[in-house]
């Protein structure tokens, strides 16, 4: 048993992190734009086509010169003469003085023609074609350019690619487009205790189920990873190391969960002892929970040590790990709704240290009133179901007073 030698601040974990982090060499990919969706663009789009490519009917009707139906009236319909079908796709026509081409939504207007009269204000009779209202110039018409001009800058780098996104790119004749890399990110889990799901044993009261590693999994799968399973590995030095060496030719980053508090089987920050391209740069965080994260290099690989209990451990990704891979990536991070809250009761923290407390809000007249679910128990995973929200207690408070307005970070939606 040992303790920690040294607290670093949550922002300082950062830092570092980010420092040693920006080391990690990513080519950009070029993707096709159907299977683009939820990549963050790289670069720039700007348009090369214009959106329409050419003047097209807004609705189905008839094509004309709008200065020869100027007066059409009930009592006084302009006559023309029908000379052909447009469609969507079927190529250009083109009409004369008097004449008009029956036209449907989305063809291209015959050269010639600057309008659309629309079917239900026209009578026909075989060729023949009474406008029964003045149709003003370019009259139920999409203008060439009117949705996307050619040159327009259409999406922004940075910008996370939606279904609708992959449309408007498709519209500017775009079949590839560069985007920020998939960032392949290894996650293992260390304790000789710990059982898959899937495992027969998980069925047994006593065993222990992994939960925290598909926790982590999961939030890396919304941050746009690509993962590498570790699996489950002993409380071993040899086979940790054995697993982590192969893990780091795998992948970009490297995630342990577990094996990081001051216990004698907590092995994880020992691992880097004597193997090369290795070293242990902190080890314990000022934040409750979450004090046992740890961070190194393995093999030359960013290695984040994550503690194995899973509000610890969550508290470790969010604050660390999650803003070094959105730098990586590209991958925006959406800030948390915040509500202003009263505390329902006085909550004591240390100095020093930064506290996520996790807080359940109610109605308070106009307001809310937050209470404090949990401030200790790492591991109660059912906390951070009953929460709404956390309050994050910064390093200079020595807690919070009952009645005290605090700022409650919303979790979920």
């Amino acid at each position: 048993m040992r303790g920690f030698r040294k607290l670093t601040s949550v922002a300082e974990a950062l830092q570092i992190a980010m420092k040693e982090c920006s080391k990690v060499e990513l080519a950009r990919e070029i993707v096709r734009t159907e299977d683009a969706l939820g990549r963050v663009l790289a670069e720039d789009v700007v348009a090369q086509h214009n959106v329409p490519p050419y003047d097209r009917a807004a609705v189905d009707g008839y094509a004309i010169r709008s200065e020869e139906a100027f007066s059409a009236s009930q009592s006084n319909p302009a006559i023309f003469r029908i000379v052909g079908v447009a469609e969507a796709g079927a190529g250009r026509k083109r009409i004369g003085s008097g004449e008009a081409v029956e036209i449907y939504t989305g063809a291209a207007l015959p050269d010639g023609a600057d309008a659309v009269a629309m079917v239900e204000e026209c009578e026909r009779e075989g060729n023949e074609l009474r406008v029964l209202r003045s149709v003003p110039k370019y009259g139920n018409v999409s203008r060439c350019g009117e949705d996307i001009k050619r040159g327009d800058a259409v999406l922004r780098k940075g910008h996370v690619l939606k279904a609708w996104d992959i449309g408007i790119l498709l519209s500017i004749r775009m079949r590839e487009v560069s985007v920020s890399p998939r960032l392949k990110v290894a996650v293992l889990s260390t304790g000789s205790e710990l059982v898959e799901i899937s495992d027969p044993r998980a069925l047994d009261e006593d065993s222990l189920v992994d939960t925290t590693r598909p926790m982590i999994k999961a939030l890396l799968s919304q941050s746009g990873c690509d993962l590498v399973d570790g699996g489950i590995i002993n409380d071993d030095l040899e086979e940790i190391r054995d697993r982590l060496s192969s893990l780091a030719e795998e992948a970009e980053i490297v995630i342990t969960i577990g094996g990081t508090s001051v216990g004698g089987k907590d092995l994880v920050p020992e691992v880097l002892d004597g193997v090369q391209d290795s070293r242990l740069i902190f080890h314990g965080i000022a934040a409750k929970p979450g004090k046992p994260m740890g961070f190194g290099v393995y093999r030359g690989k960013p290695l984040f040590m994550l503690p194995g209990y899973p509000v610890s451990a969550l508290v470790g990704y969010e604050s660390v790990v999650k803003p070094v891979i959105a730098s990586l990536t590209g991958l925006p991070i959406r800030e948390r709704q915040k509500v202003k809250a009263r505390i329902s009761r006085r909550v004591p923290t240390t100095p020093g240290v930064r506290h996520f407390l996790r807080v359940a809000l109610e109605r308070d007249g106009d307001g809310f009133l937050a209470k404090p679910i949990a401030l200790t128990g790492s591991g109660l995973l059912s906390s951070l179901a009953k929460a709404d929200g956390l309050v994050i207690v910064g390093e200079d408070r020595e807690g919070l007073e009952e009645g005290e307005i605090v700022e409650v970070e919303i979790l979920g939606d």
